[in-house]
């Protein structure tokens, strides 16, 4: 199947930057929408009838690849569970079992790049394999005082996955969609009738940009370890540049987009962007809009708050402006 990758970024997460495929459906183009049915052959003459039927347009469809932990390969302590099952598939699941009100972090170290994340108590937590193939370790981690943390287990493995792309196909902890049926329904809206990856994401990016405006008063007081509750979003329509990017980024991969988040740099501020990928073009790096021959950088923080004037729309095209720290 062919992948095509869209990069969305997710940053002010931690500054103020500031969860099975539907059933196959019958297509609409080999159905037929009328049957008629012969006169009778048994009874005397009587008039032709025909009986019509109508079919109702199919609904629109999302694509939710729910992450699960079958703990076919696992490494596990008293208190804690790392599940690499899936490495293929580009996650691994973690829980913390144990009775806690410490601080908790798991740390994935890929290849070239560790990740640091905080592990909420009692529940599955979903994180991906942003370096892809190679060697992690997946460390949990208690608080013990003040920024200081002991290491509760540690998990190594190797990890093959089935495509680069894996990785970001799934909800993760960053992009969380397992419990967002508005935003899921939405984004199936927005791409219904759409087969092109970059219509798809010329759809959503569009919706989110009219849509979303800045939350100023969220982005002076947000904290570190906050996560977009996307359902939240969409009715309020507000949000900070986390929540611009994970609402994005979910849309487009419900309907079968991957799509990266990005970390990293905007100048000097940190911030949150979206890079596409496709088969017939490569790369397409930093997409931002599609003017009707030419797709740009795709910020859809700056470019909305900004009101795509001529300013934010050059500072948004220039790739120098901005530097990649992390992937999810």
């Amino acid at each position: 199947m062919r992948r095509f990758l869209v990069i969305l970024i997710l940053a002010a997460a931690l500054t103020g930057c500031a969860g099975a495929a539907p059933a196959t459906e019958p297509d609409p183009q080999t159905v037929p929408t009328v049957l008629t049915l012969p006169p009778q052959t048994s009874a005397p003459a009587e008039p032709s009838m025909a009986l019509e039927l109508t079919m109702a347009p199919l609904p629109p469809q999302s694509i939710l690849l729910e992450p699960t932990a079958p703990g076919e390969r696992e490494e596990r302590c008293d208190s804690a569970v790392v599940d690499y099952s899936n490495t293929a598939e580009g996650y691994v699941m973690v829980r913390f079992t144990a009775e806690t009100d410490k601080r908790l972090k798991v740390q994935v170290k890929g290849p070239t790049t560790t990740y640091t994340y905080n592990l909420p108590q009692g529940e599955w937590t979903v994180f991906p394999l942003s370096d892809g193939n190679g060697a992690y370790q997946v460390g949990v981690y208690q608080n013990i005082q003040s920024t200081k943390y002991a290491v509760v287990m540690t998990a190594r493995f190797d990890a093959e996955l089935a495509d680069e792309f894996a990785p970001f196909l799934r909800p993760n902890q960053y992009v969380n969609y397992l419990d967002a049926p508005d935003t899921l329904a939405q984004g199936a809206v927005l791409c219904q009738n759409l087969t092109d990856p970059l219509e798809k994401v010329a759809a959503v990016y569009d919706y989110v940009v009219e849509s979303l405006s800045y939350d100023y008063e969220l982005a002076a007081t947000v904290k570190s370890g906050y996560l977009p509750e996307l359902d939240k979003v969409l009715e309020r329509k507000k949000g900070i540049c986390f929540d611009y990017a994970a609402l994005m980024a979910a849309m487009l991969r419900s309907q079968d987009v991957p799509c990266k988040l990005v970390v990293g740099y905007a100048g000097s501020d940190y911030h949150a962007w979206i890079s596409v990928w496709t088969q017939e073009q490569g790369w397409i790096d930093g997409v931002i809009f599609f003017d009707g021959s030419v797709w740009k950088r795709m910020d859809p923080t700056f470019a909305s708050s900004g009101q795509r004037s001529p300013e934010i729309m050059r500072f948004i095209e220039n790739n120098g402006n901005y530097t990649v720290k992390y992937l999810y």
